[in-house]
């Protein structure tokens, strides 16, 4: 059994983290970190536990154990890993913004691989760290590293994204208060959102040359989901793009090409990216979706780990979308 501990398990990329590593076949949950609850019930945080599991927070990680998460703030991660040492043995899963800039995926003597594994499967399976990619970053890169693989990625790309409230995080704020999300959208970091440095480097690794992004991101009225269209200058046929991505996520287990359009609750509670496209006038749109704590975050972290482990990547990700 592999021994996990989470860090920072008291939010929403950690709570999710806990409820897939609670049911993971190869994984026996060791500990999760909380400097404020210590001693504190998993249920006490996270009511759905109840039942489920026995283990309260502890103020002090496990150095020994075979893979840690860090769900930390995001510039935290860099500051525990000065605080708190762990084996060389030891993988770490950062699921925060610090190592995944390339200028800084270094932290001492520990390098951080990119872990977005439809196109770093083998590096992520060789990586003692992983940096994992942002939410909004996984739902674009997914749907343009087939046109960048291609050699087809040469023009302006317009991207339109929504996100749910958890994609806030857990505190307070006046963007996530219920009675100012409820019936309402609004844009937010126009132009400059974090997130595009690593969708940047991801695509010009894959083979796009100085790719031009315009990225929209918006707050939606809803808790969870990435719901992002894109558009570009396409010159071949909508059969050969079908074709193309088909391809490319041929051995993807969580990446599908669908030719019905798509809809946010068909991924929601599941590790899964759906992509539809569609040609109007030279004009190929994307239209990918996720769930934004799952394959955008918790997911992920997790596929990256059983790659980490030579497990099969699907390996407790058998997850049910809500449907309804």
């Amino acid at each position: 059994m592999i021994r996990a501990g989470v860090i920072g398990g008291s939010g929403y990329t950690g709570g999710e983290l806990i409820r897939l590593l609670l049911h993971h076949p190869e994984v026996h949950l060791d500990f999760v970190f909380s400097r404020t609850r210590r001693g504190e019930s998993l249920y006490r945080t996270f009511p759905d536990l109840l039942g489920q599991t026995n283990l309260t927070y502890v103020d002090r990680p496990n150095a020994e154990a075979d893979v840690v998460f860090l769900c930390l703030g995001h510039g935290n991660s860099g500051r525990f890993l000065e605080e708190w040492s762990f084996g060389t043995d030891t993988r770490i899963v950062d699921l925060s913004n610090e190592f995944r800039a390339l200028e800084n995926r270094w932290f001492g003597e520990r390098e951080f691989i990119y872990g977005l594994p439809e196109c770093h499967a083998d590096a992520i399976a060789k990586a003692q760290n992983i940096a994992n990619p942002g939410c909004f970053a996984t739902a674009i890169e997914l749907a343009l590293l087939p046109l960048a693989a291609a050699g087809l990625l040469r023009e302006t790309v317009h991207i339109n994204a929504v996100t749910g409230s958890t994609g806030a995080g857990a505190g307070l704020s006046e963007t996530a208060h219920f009675s100012w999300r409820n019936n309402n959208m609004s844009v937010y970091k126009p132009f400059t959102h974090q997130h595009l440095g690593e969708i940047q480097e991801t695509l010009e690794k894959a083979g796009a040359v100085d790719p031009e992004l315009y990225f929209l991101p918006h707050r939606g009225n809803f808790p969870r989901g990435i719901f992002a269209t894109l558009y570009t200058a396409y010159a071949g046929s909508i059969e050969q793009a079908i074709d193309l991505y088909t391809a490319y996520y041929e051995n993807a287990p969580f990446t599908f090409v669908t030719e019905v359009p798509v809809n946010l609750k068909q991924v929601i509670n599941t590790n899964a990216a759906h992509l539809h496209l569609h040609l109007h006038q030279g004009k190929l749109l994307i239209t990918s979706v996720l769930d934004n704590l799952l394959k955008g975050a918790s997911g992920q972290a997790v596929e990256n780990m059983n790659l980490m482990f030579g497990i099969p990547r699907e390996t407790g990700l058998t997850l049910k979308a809500i449907g309804f």
